[in-house]
């Protein structure tokens, strides 16, 4: 899961550079960008270079590691996603905290996920005592969080290439082969608090012990 932090100053440079990819891409003026519709690495890379050099947004992701989670830390689906979420929300009140703002976030809506669930589990992590959960609230809206479409909001469109980009770096592809290029070009976005390890903020995996650190030398080193 990927959060793309952009400053509310900024959202007309967002628009203007999500309006000059698509022209590079091809794509007709307004179209949504989905990164599964790009589908050759050359264009991928272009994505992932050109969202990199823009240095007014801030990128966090969560990689949850799978085949490293225990059979008693097994999750459903809504379970992993709100698990996931809890990371990134987290994160990000990190870095509105630490910035003296108030951020507003916006998820893509997925199927079967309404806003009243994203509400629940919002009022759930509220109630959990201090130090149980880490969230700066103060940080954030009161209001909540919203659901949205990336046809409608197009800075979710952002978002998506970012962590399918992301993903691809830690997830095989049906040979065996993994591709981290991309999330390289992405690196200068990664949210970094001071000299604190890149996997505590701007990629933070899930668990991070003795397998994952083996199996992902290569993160420490972004």
């Amino acid at each position: 899961m990927s959060a793309v932090v952009i400053d509310e100053s900024d959202l007309p440079r967002a628009r203007a550079f999500l309006a000059s990819l698509r022209s590079e891409l091809g794509r007709a003026p307004g179209q949504t960008m989905h990164w599964r519709n790009v589908k050759h690495h050359p264009e991928r890379l272009h994505v992932a270079k050109s969202i990199g050099a823009q240095d007014w947004m801030t990128v966090s992701n969560v990689v949850v590691c799978k085949r490293a989670l225990t059979a008693s830390t097994q999750l459903n689906d809504d379970q992993a996603y709100l698990y996931t979420f809890r990371f990134l929300l987290e994160r990000l009140s990190w870095l509105a905290r630490d910035q003296g703002a108030e951020l507003k976030y916006t998820l893509a809506h997925i199927r079967r996920f309404k806003l009243a669930k994203l509400r629940d589990y919002e009022e759930r992590l509220r109630r959990q005592p201090d130090g149980a959960c880490k969230i700066a609230w103060p940080a954030l809206d009161p209001a909540g969080g919203s659901l949205d479409q990336p046809s409608r909001n197009e800075y979710l469109q952002l978002a998506d290439s970012v962590a399918s980009a992301t993903a691809l770096a830690f997830e095989k592809d049906r040979f065996g082969n993994t591709e981290q290029r991309y999330l390289q070009e992405l690196a200068p976005l990664l949210y970094r608090r001071g000299s604190a390890p890149l996997t505590s903020y701007g990629l933070k995996l899930h668990p991070y012990n003795d397998m994952t650190k083996a199996a992902y030398p290569w993160v420490a080193a972004l």
